[in-house]
């Protein structure tokens, strides 16, 4: 417990013992108000100055204000003792959901406390600890072990196992080595490593999932806007029924000349009060969307908003890219087939050419190649996208892409019929080769297809730019129910939009992707879906979920933390607005004493808060697999 806690429940303890003791005392009149005045005031003071405060704000209706004058009103009625009870049950059920929500944002901060505090930098041949906000691009660190890496980076020298698990979810520890990328966040857990940064601090994957994070309770689901809008309405509409209940059947018994019991019609309506509170509502459904994008986060999914939670949960259609989304992404030169010239001469022309990329792709070349680039050889480089790179090397003046760049160009060559990425190089308009690439489907991809369709996913689709052949084998392997290939960026737009269409009006669909040109397609799609640790910048601020291990898998985890804070949120929905309308009526009726208002209230907003934090508990939360 908090400071503050710690001195509500002194005040409960102390309140209790004074309520207890002298509702056995036989004492009547000013002496038993006075009596019952010193707990009312101890228990109830911060109530009553929220309460007022709220009147000189204009902002009447809310549950200090119901309380408050649920319990003056039972005093002036001279039932002192229930006066004391209401606020005491209802600052003891307070106590419990302070303790139930402070509980479940201290878990989730610590899932998430990978900021790191400092930064060590050589300074006049000194190690010094800096803030890491001061580190500029290029700087060589020192991350000694139990240390947490500052900011991503390539390791210079060293060795190391890495604790990973505050960003992706694993627990096994990741091994690295010199020229291995490091994302900061990450503990290192054994050896020295000297790492040379390659982002700011404000770029790096701990600054981004710590903005993703503080950012996502601004975005609100239609339930959150919903309850929002409900105690809006609500709290004005009872306050106005439970003066209704105190005034208007005793003003018809006057006219009918019964006695009107002013006292029982009151007390009736001031029960009415306490029973309305929408405590639970407004407390529970915020609380089960933080723990829902908290489980996630534990899980290394990053949601950006409770809206995306609550859309994913709804989601009905699936949409993938495959290079680096379902397959790995690592790719190989597997074949050279030369049309003109050397060997040697075709795997340079295209290293060189594809040399200022960032693409798996460019990287196999350049790893084929095998040597260091000379970049002062390239001039006019320009990346046609979808299609491939023209670039001069040596005067010369060299495609190196897809059969779409030799189209374009009219160059005449060899179409290659492989189930492999195919990259044509042509020289001054001379067709030079061919350079066949592969790349390997992702384990856990075909499991993730399965579960997916096991869990409600009623389409599949894959999106590809590369070859037809290729694009259908890998379908195939994974039992994909649809897939297009040989797509530009604005073509991969063009098929979501129209699947789009296609949707039933309850249904979402989701696009998972990678690379940059991912981009426009993950804005369209209703949820965005973004490969973390091998994806690109432009994808990952695009995308409205981000998996920080690229796991396929991740995405069956996500949908089913969703379903489940969702289905959470109905419960309590259903739960609270059901108890409360029946203790209502019961309490309009007079069949509803304080003791079954303070359930109606207390009770409810109690059970419903604990229902709530289930949602932590799903999918491997707290070891919990």
């Amino acid at each position: 417990m908090n400071k503050k806690q710690k001195k509500m429940l002194y005040r409960i303890i102390i309140s209790s013992i004074l309520w207890l003791f002298f509702s056995f005392l036989k004492v009547e009149g000013i002496l038993k108000f006075i009596l019952f005045m010193i707990p009312y005031y101890i228990i109830g003071y911060d109530i009553l100055k929220k309460a007022f405060k709220g009147i000189l704000k204009k902002q009447v209706f809310d549950e200090n204000f119901l309380m408050a004058i649920a319990t003056i009103g039972a005093i002036l009625l001279k039932d002192y003792r229930e006066g004391v009870a209401v606020m005491l049950f209802y600052q003891i059920g307070e106590l419990f959901q302070s303790y139930a929500v402070g509980k479940s944002r201290k878990n989730i901060s610590e899932l998430m406390d990978i900021r790191p505090d400092y930064a060590n930098v050589k300074i006049d041949g000194e190690w010094e600890k800096v803030d890491p906000d001061e580190v500029e691009i290029g700087t060589l660190i020192e991350v000694k072990p139990g240390e947490k890496i500052p900011i991503d980076g390539k390791v210079v020298s060293g060795t190391a196992s890495l604790n990973t698990s505050a960003l992706t979810g694993e627990s096994k520890p990741a091994q690295v080595k010199e020229g291995d990328e490091v994302l900061s966040g990450c503990i290192n857990l054994d050896g020295l490593l000297y790492i040379q940064t390659t982002k700011e601090f404000t770029e790096s994957t701990v600054s981004k999932i710590l903005d993703l994070v503080e950012n996502a309770s601004s975005r609100k689901s239609k339930s959150e806007d919903f309850i929002s809008k409900f105690a809006r309405y609500y709290t004005p509409a009872v306050c106005y029924s439970a003066l209704f209940l105190a005034f208007v059947p005793p003003v018809v018994s006057l006219v009918l000349k019964v006695d009107p019991q002013w006292s029982q019609w009151i007390f009736r309506a001031l029960t009415f009060l306490v029973i309305s509170c929408p405590c639970a509502l407004v407390i529970s459904i915020p609380l089960s969307f933080f723990a829902g994008i908290g489980a996630c986060s534990h899980e290394g999914i990053l949601v950006k908003g409770s809206n995306y939670l609550e859309a994913l949960s709804k989601c009905d259609t699936m949409v993938f890219d495959k290079t680096g989304t379902l397959t790995k992404g690592v790719f190989e030169v597997s074949e050279i087939k030369v049309n003109q010239g050397t060997r040697e001469q075709l795997i340079e022309y295209a290293a060189l050419a594809e040399s200022y990329s960032s693409h798996p792709i460019s990287l196999s070349l350049m790893k084929a190649y095998g040597k260091e680039m000379d970049k002062n050889r390239i001039s006019q480089i320009e990346e046609i996208s979808g299609h491939g790179i023209k670039a001069i090397v040596d005067g010369n003046r060299i495609l190196a892409g897809n059969q779409l760049l030799m189209e374009k160009y009219q160059i005449p060559y060899k179409k290659e019929e492989v189930d492999s990425t195919i990259v044509y190089v042509s020289c001054n308009q001379q067709y030079l080769g061919a350079i066949l690439i592969s790349d390997v489907i992702k384990p856990t991809s075909s499991q993730a297809i399965q579960q997916l369709k096991k869990n409600g996913i009623k389409k599949t689709v894959m999106l590809t730019g590369d070859q037809k052949k290729v694009a259908i084998d890998v379908a195939r392997e994974l039992n994909i129910d649809c897939t297009y290939s040989q797509l530009l960026p604005d073509q991969k737009v063009e098929k979501v939009e129209a699947l789009l269409k296609e949707q039933s009006k309850d249904g979402k669909l989701a696009f998972v992707g990678d690379g940059i040109n991912d981009a426009p397609v993950l804005s369209r799609a209703d949820i965005g879906i973004a490969m973390g640790a091998l994806g690109s910048d432009a994808a990952i601020e695009a995308a409205d979920v981000v998996l920080m291990d690229d796991d396929p898998l991740k995405i069956v985890q996500a949908m089913r933390i969703s379903r489940k804070c969702i289905r959470i949120v109905y419960e309590n929905i259903v739960f609270a607005i059901g108890i409360k309308g029946i203790c209502l009526i019961l309490g309009a009726l007079g069949f509803a004493n304080m003791w079954m208002a303070i359930f109606a209230d207390v009770g409810v907003m109690v059970i419903a808060v604990l229902n709530a934090i289930r949602v932590l508990y799903t999918g491997g939360y707290h070891g919990k697999k």
